[in-house]
């Protein structure tokens, strides 16, 4: 089983104005998901993890009718990569340089080609996981 990993910090804007650090990264261990953690304050950061595809498609289109929406956006001659997520806690909407966020899932792919996760999933390895008592 392999630890290799991409990670990105990228800073992205709450309500449009306020700037919010957020740490991104990916495993190729766990091909199917990423993981991005925004700090909300000082110490304390939030984790949301969710669908590669996911983001893959919401970097391309509207994606998500979840917890979780991407979808880009295109203003003042910036795109954006729009990003919502909501719980029982609160909501908020971010914005991402959409060419960050790209490079990002470019960096994934080289790591572990889109389309090919299966091949980098350990479903024994699961299975071990979720027995374990």
């Amino acid at each position: 089983m392999t630890t290799e990993a991409v990670h990105a910090e990228l800073v992205a804007l709450y309500d449009g104005t306020t700037p919010v650090r957020s740490r991104w990264s990916y495993r190729a261990d766990s091909p199917f998901t990423v993981t991005a953690s925004f700090q909300t304050d000082r110490d304390r950061w939030v984790e949301w993890v969710f669908s590669r595809e996911l983001l893959v498609d919401g970097l391309e289109d509207s994606a998500g009718i979840g917890d979780v929406r991407f979808r880009s956006l295109e203003e003042r001659g910036l795109r954006m990569l729009v990003v919502e997520i909501e719980s029982p806690e609160g909501y908020a909407l971010l914005e991402l340089d959409h060419e960050a966020v790209a490079g990002f899932m470019g960096e994934t792919d080289e790591l572990v080609p889109i389309g090919s996760e299966e091949e980098h999933f350990d479903v024994d390895a699961l299975i071990e996981e979720l027995t374990r008592v």
